[in-house]
């Protein structure tokens, strides 16, 4: 294989770069800087920054401000396309698509726009599931007398310090202040 080197100079350093619509830090090697798209994990990105380093001959772990820009879109098509460069299709996020069939890799806003879609479906067919959203209760079996979260004020025990605090000392009255006597 050969070795493309990434830039030495410390002037042809970008500190930010962006791919695919999210701004990444330059200074973080390839696959660490991956971790910052939403979508893409660890397992994920070190399998993308392997591929990366498959096809342009640049480390994994070289920092991602020093490669050239050319190189950049060879980077965000791995993003956005991952089954095209042999990333097994267990690694992706969204397996066998209601729509479409097929095991995809979402990333930025097409996960969260599948995912809204997703729970739309689930509240319009009336599932288990929907209705537990809808609700905004537990949706996978969680308690709900005390232990559910996003509800409403939570109950707790008073300690007997914060009472005694709260409460009139002997010999004054409860109203507060005593007045003078003219």
């Amino acid at each position: 294989m050969v070795e493309v080197k990434a830039a030495e100079n410390p002037d042809e350093i970008r500190y930010i770069v962006r791919i695919v619509g999210k701004d990444l830090n330059g200074l973080s090697p390839v696959w660490h800087a991956l971790l910052g798209i939403k979508g893409i994990g660890q397992r994920m990105a070190v399998m993308m920054a392997r591929v990366f380093e498959s096809k342009t001959g640049i480390e994994y772990d070289a920092k991602l401000g020093e490669i050239p820009d050319d190189k950049h879109k060879v980077l965000e098509d791995i993003v956005m396309h991952p089954g095209n460069y042999g990333i097994p299709s267990w690694a992706f996020n969204r397996g066998k698509d209601i729509e479409s069939g097929k095991d995809t890799h979402l990333v930025m806003s097409e996960l969260d726009f599948s995912l809204r879609n997703d729970l739309q479906r689930l509240r319009e067919i009336k599932t288990y599931r929907g209705m537990r959203h809808t609700w905004g209760l537990p949706v996978r079996g969680g308690k709900t007398r005390t232990r559910a979260r996003k509800r409403g004020v939570s109950v707790g025990v008073e300690k007997k310090a914060a009472k005694a605090a709260m409460a009139p000392k002997a010999g004054e009255k409860a109203g507060g202040k005593e007045e003078k006597k003219k």
